[in-house]
């Protein structure tokens, strides 16, 4: 098993590819016992949208958490050419209700990566959560706690933690589940705005709007890549139900 980190990507064989942000070939990942990746091989074009798709228990969450690096891969090759760690924003619930942080709290925690938690964070960090916030127009609830916010706030606040950490890939679990059309639709041109300001974004999703919206999906059943390039040609009915996949 080989992880790279801000080296040129090269293929197993041929020229470099300056457009992928992240390569992973015959990449396995699991649980100890529990196997859940099975030999897959894609590329994340930089600058770009990517939509990991499939049923409840595909692997999507998993490839994420080899994605941020918080999963080790059980055997392949995974490559990042980019210049900073990703940024990495969970699902919602895995951010307790119960926790007495601010908005503004939230967000600060996203240079933690950068100053560490028990430093005191810099004009500088204060500059980037501000851009954070307003970024995601938040700013006005930077006081508010994160059990008092809807839905789409919330996911607001988070994905604005994962710009404090200044990466140039978001990964992002489900951000538009569990919202109301307006809050979806609000999350999914926030993200097309990032890409045009250089982020590359990758989000697991059971939304089929927000898939095909993507400029490219990842289609997984059982751990297994079976779909791989544009929504048009990767969501289609057979192949949908070929990953027995009901999406919302």
């Amino acid at each position: 098993m080989k992880i790279m980190f801000n080296k040129p990507l090269l293929p197993p064989s041929g020229p470099s590819d300056p457009t992928a942000r992240v390569r992973f070939t015959d990449l396995c990942a699991g649980y100890p016992g529990r196997p859940v990746l099975h030999e897959l091989t894609a590329e994340i074009t930089a600058l770009t949208t990517t939509a990991l798709v499939g049923p409840n228990g595909s692997g999507k969450s998993t490839l994420l958490g080899v994605l941020a690096g918080v999963i080790d891969p059980t055997s392949g090759d995974l490559r990042h050419g980019g210049g900073r760690p990703p940024a990495f924003v969970p699902q919602r619930g895995a951010v307790g209700d119960a926790l007495p942080l601010t908005v503004r709290q939230t967000v600060e925690m996203g240079r933690w990566a950068e100053r560490g938690p028990w430093r005191r964070l810099t004009r500088r960090d204060h500059a980037k959560v501000d851009a954070a916030l307003g970024r995601l127009d938040i700013g006005d609830l930077a006081g508010r706690q994160l059990g008092e916010l809807s839905g789409g706030q919330r996911q607001r606040t988070l994905i604005a933690q994962g710009l404090a950490q200044e990466s140039d890939l978001l990964l992002l679990d489900e951000p538009t589940t569990g919202l109301d059309p307006d809050a979806r639709s609000r999350i999914t041109t926030i993200l097309a705005e990032l890409v045009a300001d250089g982020v590359t974004v990758v989000h697991a999703t059971h939304d089929l709007e927000a898939a095909r919206s993507a400029d490219t999906c990842l289609l997984l059943r059982d751990g297994h890549l079976t779909g791989w390039g544009r929504p048009v040609d990767v969501l289609t009915t057979s192949a949908l139900a070929r990953a027995a996949w009901q999406p919302t």
